[in-house]
């Protein structure tokens, strides 16, 4: 059988072996809703509203709307493929299954991408916060362990912190940790809400004209470069502030209901998501001009602080770094499955594919995930690299809208206790959105992507051409 044809049965993937390389099955529906929240509602909202207003003006509204509605196509494609599978590996099973092995291992690639580079990007993210508030009580850390050695330090010790304090909480347990992530994540929306409720009072509807400065696409020139701007561009840029629901399905194989949990996990967390995304952009938008919205580098807290509300910005931002490593946990929680499920495969070493009897969790793969995210946070720069999570992911996702429609023509008659309404529209569109959406990204994030999946190949030909349980 050649490598690119080569494909597990759909039989094989539903029926793991039991023992110590299956998970343990200990989440319910809200479990799985609030880890895909988690997930979503991070960094983006708190940062990305201004990035896109200075991309887009008001016109913003219509970025996050078709942001959210491109991932709505994926959320129904996913829903269904994670009801169908009940396996590990999200995006990376689902075209393990239905479009063989060599593409899997480049899907699991971008994942890798996506969900490597977000935790990182997370973490060197909450350092910067966890750095001035330990400065506001006293406590000055050596300049040399804040930041990595592009930025004249030697190691983000804050950063690689986090990372290590979030690994050990999933090592508890998967139930444990999953608590722990729907407590932080009531704490996150009860800020957002706490924004809404000052902001929204101070609405001014002339913050909204003109509506589309810029236009659907256009161009300008920042500092000798092209710069993309206008709604679309804004909507590929804002894109970073959707996705996570994928995160749910990488539970398949942990979930104590898959055929029912998976769906409501993946698209309730995105319906709810997206419409506490648009109020809250609303209500910025409102309370602020666009220019200086756009201008902030904590757009919100600037919007409550300018409103005279000098306590709650402070507490918005407070409770942005108490709840913002549940985008890490998310996130690494996902990768480790990812990274379990491809050991498991045998497209890494497969003695990396334990669960840990006590915990039911993949324990070595936690802490393997967790020194390799901790090495990027630490050392490496993220400013541009970031991007290519965005890249990463619309790869997987253009994956998942073929893997609902070859699996729908290949095998009509499977049970599939979740069906994608009008499946035929909602793969292409799944593909053709998320499509646009890569072209939009920056050249050099293209760029990026190229390359980083050019090593993938080589990884490949080197371990798992060889090695994989299918050779």
């Amino acid at each position: 059988m050649s490598f690119l044809t080569r494909r597990p049965s759909l039989d094989v993937l539903s029926t793991k072996e039991e023992g110590d390389e299956r998970l343990r099955r200990t989440l319910s529906w809200p479990h799985l809703m609030a880890l895909g929240v988690g997930a979503i509602i991070g960094t983006g909202i708190y940062t990305l509203i201004g990035v896109g207003a200075g991309l887009a003006g008001p016109g913003v509204m219509l970025s996050f709307l078709l942001a959210g509605v491109v991932c709505v196509f994926a959320a129904l494609a996913y829903a269904e493929l994670a009801s169908m599978m009940p396996a590990a590996g999200s995006a990376y099973t689902y075209s393990y299954a239905a479009l063989g092995e060599f593409v899997a291992w480049l899907v699991g690639f971008s994942l890798l991408l996506e969900y490597s580079v977000v935790c990182s990007a997370v973490a060197v993210g909450w350092s910067g916060y966890a750095t001035g508030f330990l400065e506001g009580i006293g406590v000055t850390l050596p300049e040399a362990f804040t930041k990595g050695p592009h930025a004249g330090g030697v190691f983000n010790l804050p950063a690689v912190f986090i990372i290590a304090v979030v690994a050990g909480l999933l090592a508890l347990g998967t139930r444990e940790s999953a608590a722990i992530n729907a407590f932080l994540v009531v704490v996150k929306l009860a800020a957002l809400a706490l924004f809404v409720a000052i902001a929204l009072p101070a609405f001014n509807a002339a913050n909204f004209e003109p509506f589309s400065p810029f236009g659907f696409s256009g161009t300008k020139i920042v500092d000798g470069e092209i710069v993309k701007i206008g709604i679309l561009p804004a909507a590929s840029i804002i894109f970073f502030a959707f996705y996570g629901f994928d995160a749910v399905s990488t539970a398949a194989e942990e979930a104590k209901r898959p055929e029912r949990d998976l769906a409501l996990g993946i698209i309730g967390s995105m319906v709810i998501c997206t419409a506490i995304y648009m109020i809250v952009a609303a209500s910025a938008l409102g309370a602020m001009p666009f220019g200086d919205l756009a201008a902030s580098k904590e757009p919100l807290a600037q919007v409550v602080r300018d409103l005279g509300q000098d306590t709650a910005a402070a507490a918005i931002a407070g409770a942005a770094v108490i709840a913002l490593p549940t985008v890490i946990l998310a996130f690494m929680y996902g990768q480790s499955r990812i990274f379990f499920v491809m050991a498991r495969d045998g497209l890494l070493p497969q003695s990396l594919a334990k669960v840990n009897k006590r915990t039911g969790s993949p324990l070595t793969m936690t802490f393997a995930t967790a020194i390799f995210v901790g090495a990027i946070a630490g050392f490496f720069p993220l400013d541009e690299v970031a991007a290519l999570a965005n890249a990463g992911t619309l790869a997987a996702f253009i994956a998942v809208g073929a893997s609902l429609m070859v699996l729908r023509l290949r095998e009509p008659a499977r049970a599939r206790p979740f069906k994608t309404p009008l499946w035929f529209i909602v793969g292409p569109l799944a593909i053709l959105g998320c499509g646009y959406l890569f072209y939009t990204l920056p050249a050099k994030t293209q760029l990026y992507f190229l390359y980083a999946h050019a090593i993938g190949l080589v990884l490949y030909f080197a371990w798992g051409f060889r090695k994989s349980r299918l050779a």
